[in-house]
């Protein structure tokens, strides 16, 4: 937005309030830069509880003669079916004991803990049994590619959910690690927090004076930056949609 633009009140806006966002302006700019102190803190993956089956839910491993029952993998944020793999007793209670996706293998003739070669492991976030007790559904999150092939998976479908928000937090996430030094994502997380996060402070008040005005395809605009930049703040604090999804959605909670 020109410098100008901060600086004229709008049609139907008073001086004053020109005057107050201007100040607002320069009070992002400058409590970013000289008051902002740096810390690193992390959306806190690692303290995911590993669920566990209860005793409600046995399964009915006698059922086949190899006492192997198929476990279906699904990516607990995309939804997208993974893989099928099989699991007999003690797969199972590898699985829960290390919040790693565990199968026993058919070709190996022993347990087999996704990734343990590639280092692209399944991390457990949930167990499901179908109504008759004899088949698993996972759902996890994968640390990289599932399928041999270096597939998403062995569908070779693309892992991303059918949203465009999260399609662009994976477009960020490429930027961010590409060698592209003219990409203004990768410049931009180059310059630092403190940068990304007085972007968003300006990008917000630039929403805030478009409301006041009547051009909805301006205020669109300005509302779409905030959105854009708000994802890489994420990104950049270490954290995802999906985690604002989930405080949202306990805040959600009926009490």
């Amino acid at each position: 937005m020109d410098a100008t633009i901060w600086n004229a009140p709008r049609q139907g806006e008073t001086p004053g309030f020109s005057v107050y966002l201007c100040i607002l302006r320069a009070s992002v700019v400058q409590n970013v830069q000289r008051c902002y102190k740096p810390r690193r803190v992390r959306c806190n993956k690692s303290s995911i509880v590993v669920p566990k089956l209860t005793n409600k839910m046995k399964i009915d491993f006698k059922k086949y003669t190899d006492g192997l029952v198929p476990a279906v993998v699904q990516d607990y944020k995309t939804n997208k079916v993974l893989m099928l793999g099989f699991m007999n007793e003690e797969a199972l209670q590898k699985t829960e004991e290390t919040g790693l996706v565990t199968f026993y293998s058919r070709s190996k003739k022993r347990l087999w803990t996704k990734g343990e070669e590639s280092g692209n492991n399944l991390q457990l976030r949930q167990m499901l049994i179908d109504c008759d007790n004899d088949t698993l559904l996972i759902k996890a999150d994968p640390t990289g590619p599932v399928c041999h092939t270096g597939a998403d998976t062995c569908w070779s479908e693309r892992n991303h959910k059918d949203d465009f928000l999260y399609y662009l937090e994976d477009i960020i996430k490429l930027r961010r690690l590409s060698n592209d030094e003219t990409s203004y994502v990768k410049q931009l997380f180059g310059k630092g927090i403190n940068k990304i996060a007085q972007k968003v402070g300006e990008e917000a008040v630039e929403v805030v004076i478009e409301a006041k005005d009547v051009n909805r395809e301006l205020f669109l605009a300005e509302s779409a930056d905030l959105l854009f930049h708000y994802l890489i703040l994420l990104q950049a604090k270490d954290c995802s949609l999906t985690d604002v999804i989930d405080v949202l959605k306990q805040r959600h909670q009926p009490k």
